[in-house]
């Protein structure tokens, strides 16, 4: 596997050109990183018009994710936007509406997507008490997908989820299949998935476009991502995805995370299967450990661990302060849950003072909360409508009755409780002090 990034960038700073273009830094040290940053001369290729050593490398990351793979410097964001360009382009081609069956445990960048392109949403919602997870099965989908008068272009799917929850994507690409329907998947959180000993990437499962955030698994600078789109896919999104990509992205791609992917290349062709399952031996035998000292683990996503935090007796935030006192940082902490993301990056010592943190910990009482009941609120205008008018940020508690414009959530999870252009009602108080909301941003009526 080679890295044709990397060694331009390289081979450039080694000649000690003199740099009269941008940026504009010109390689003078500040950060330690700057000679290797660069930008589109003669020879260095360009992201989304590219035809020599960016190509090159795309090429190599497509042949281990058996896809045809492009990449973003912008991160899943970029990619999930440009998915649903891709599905509205299907859509004109097939003659359907540009409607889309979401779960409702959407990331924010997927509302914004909607609103840009115009295109109109139906919720599926979960039947668990958090937002931040999606429970259909292949049965319910197909149902779901019978009784809808208005066929959707596509079904858009978040797998894994921020608390370490996938879906049985095999079954529901067969049931997206047998409706015409496109399957857009989420995997931000599971660029790893493929290098399992048996691959559970989405691609690998029947999903027709899929997102990776390289960097939240692999060893990628934050921002480095991939759109995967399957080789047995309508030929227009593999012909159109860099369009898709250019359309929402930035003129200037960073060359530093191009090169951090470039090089994530040969790391995944270099042993990356068997070191990844070891380390996953190494994480099953610490969720098991911590079972063992009373803790609940949910989730069935390998590289993560997600502490049901009331069944300890603590919030999820409090065992969250608790871990950050003994310089451990985690992934994510609500009053529920708390979220630990790991990967083979990580020293044994390191996974040991996790585990020894963790069960020095007193477990209490448990906390007895009476779950907060499945809400649907009402639906008062269009996500483009309301995320294009003008508007106000106001206390939640004095937000009742308004609809949401911006759909205010910070990230992580960036899962909006109240999604733009819905109304917030009494029920939605006790959803935004659980997700510790203070302020939203509502529609001027």
């Amino acid at each position: 596997m080679n890295t044709p990034i990397v060694d331009f960038v390289k081979k450039y700073n080694d000649n000690n050109t003199v740099r009269a273009h941008m940026p504009g830094h010109k390689g003078e040290s500040i950060l330690g990183i700057e000679h290797l940053d660069i930008t589109e001369i003669k020879g260095a290729d360009s992201l989304f018009e590219c035809d020599s050593i960016i190509k090159e490398s795309e090429k190599n990351a497509g042949l281990l994710f058996n896809a045809h793979t492009f990449y973003s410097t912008e991160g899943s964001s970029l990619c999930i936007r440009a998915m649903l360009y891709l599905a509205y382009l299907y859509a004109k081609k097939e003659g359907k509406a540009p409607l889309v069956l979401a779960g409702r445990n959407a990331h924010k960048t997927f509302l914004s997507g909607v609103a840009l392109l115009d295109m109109d949403v139906e919720w599926l919602y979960p039947e668990n008490t958090t937002h931040l997870s999606l429970d259909i099965s292949a049965e319910e989908l197909d149902k779901k997908l019978s009784d809808m008068s208005t066929k959707p272009c596509a079904l858009y799917l978040t797998s894994p989820d921020y608390l370490g929850n996938t879906l049985d994507i095999n079954a529901i690409s067969k049931v997206c299949k047998k409706h015409s329907v496109l399957l857009l998947v989420d995997n931000a959180h599971g660029a790893y998935l493929r290098f399992l000993e048996k691959s559970q990437h989405p691609i690998d499962l029947g999903a027709d476009i899929c997102c990776d955030s390289a960097h939240k698994t692999l060893p990628v600078l934050t921002g480095g991502a991939y759109l995967h789109i399957s080789k047995d896919a309508d030929g227009l999104f593999s012909e159109k995805a860099k369009t898709a990509l250019s359309i929402f992205a930035s003129t200037s791609p960073s060359y530093l995370i191009m090169q951090s992917l470039d090089m994530a290349n040969l790391y995944m062709a270099d042993g990356y299967r068997e070191k990844l399952g070891e380390f996953i031996e190494k994480v099953d035998a610490l969720k098991s450990e911590l079972v063992e000292n009373g803790y609940s683990i949910i989730g069935n996503e390998p590289l993560k661990v997600t502490i049901n935090a009331k069944n300890y007796g603590y919030k999820g935030t409090e065992l969250g302060e608790i871990l950050r006192e003994h310089n451990i940082e985690c992934e994510f902490a609500d009053p529920d849950f708390l979220v630990l993301m790991l990967t083979p990056s990580l020293k044994d010592t390191e996974l040991v003072k996790i585990k020894d943190t963790l069960i020095s910990i007193e477990k209490r009482e448990i906390i007895k909360a009476t779950p907060l009941p499945l809400y649907i609120p009402e639906r008062v205008m269009s996500v483009r409508d309301a995320v294009l008018s003008l508007s106000k940020t106001v206390k939640v508690q004095d937000s009742v009755g308004k609809v949401v414009a911006n759909a205010t959530v910070s990230c992580p999870p960036a899962v909006p409780v109240v999604v733009s252009g819905e109304r917030i009602d009494d029920n939605a108080l006790s959803l935004f002090e659980d997700s510790n909301i203070t302020e939203c941003e509502v529609v001027i009526e």
